[in-house]
């Protein structure tokens, strides 16, 4: 009995203990970054493209080839994790069957970053023949992030109190119908939790863009599919990380460094108070 106390009070101080060393450990890398990037920030950082290899210019079209890519992942994955969740929660009775397909989502989660890139490299870049491509990226990333964006909505889809779902069959409407007019209405929040930080991961990763998409320059807007390169921020620190000991490129780097880490931190930071309310609400049901 007195040892169960003992494991009672020992647990909750080490994992806030954990807790908090982790936290700490962020924050200092923010604060880091934002101490070294801040002197670079301004107007002409985003408004100007790159120049003299990131010695000068600015960002423009690396946050643009950034955004291209995380909004083809996004509609590419939320489609595609939307029927994942409706198929676990809604069509999906067998608790076996149930497990397995989470079971699914989780080792797709766990591969990692760079075998998409290899993969990308070899059936969009080689076998599709369509060279460096934005939407080769953008369909890679978006099968990324489907894990993150279907288990959001798995777990909200979860929570729903029964009641919402016998009250729609009560007044004679069919399965289809409750989806559309009660679960996705209802679980939406869910949707965009997921959304929110699957984007956070997409936009942080440098493998797929590396293998499939980006160059380091002389790229813009992109203008169809095939051999259509964006230019893109974690490339741009990757590639200027190792020119980091000319001054002006140390300035854009870190500068560069600051912006991807603020969209993360923003995009993760909207989609904290959803996602806090979902596991709120299952406590609660």
């Amino acid at each position: 009995m007195h040892v169960r106390k003992l494991r009672n009070i020992a647990v909750p101080i080490i994992a806030g203990a954990c807790a908090i060393a982790a936290v700490s450990v962020l924050i200092g890398i923010v604060v880091a970054i934002a101490f070294r990037g801040l002197p670079a920030i301004r107007w002409s950082f985003f408004a100007e493209q790159i120049k003299l290899v990131g010695a000068e210019g600015g960002i423009f079209f690396n946050l643009i080839g950034t955004l291209v890519l995380i909004t083809t992942a996004i509609l590419i994955a939320v489609p595609l994790a939307t029927g994942l969740a409706l198929l676990h929660g809604v069509y999906l009775q067998n608790p076996k069957w149930k497990r397995r397909l989470t079971l699914v989502l989780y080792v797709l989660n766990g591969v990692p970053s760079i075998l998409f890139g290899i993969f990308g490299l070899i059936v969009f870049g080689k076998l599709f023949g369509w060279g460096k491509s934005w939407l080769a990226c953008g369909i890679l990333l978006g099968v990324m992030i489907l894990q993150t964006v279907a288990v959001a909505l798995i777990e909200r889809i979860a929570s729903l109190p029964s009641r919402y779902v016998e009250a729609a069959a009560g007044v004679g409407l069919n399965q289809s119908q409750i989806i559309w007019s009660v679960i996705l209405p209802q679980c939406s929040g869910g949707l965009l939790t997921g959304s929110l930080l699957g984007l956070a991961r997409a936009a942080g990763e440098t493998a797929p863009i590396m293998f499939t998409a980006t160059v380091f320059a002389g790229a813009t807007l992109p203008r169809g599919i095939k051999e259509n390169p964006v230019l893109s921020l974690p490339y741009h620190i990757f590639i200027l990380a190792q020119d980091s000991f000319d001054q002006n490129v140390a300035a854009k780097l870190w500068g560069s460094a600051l912006v991807l880490v603020s969209l993360v931190l923003l995009l993760s930071l909207v989609a904290l108070p959803s996602r806090l309310r979902v596991h709120e609400e299952a406590h609660h049901g």
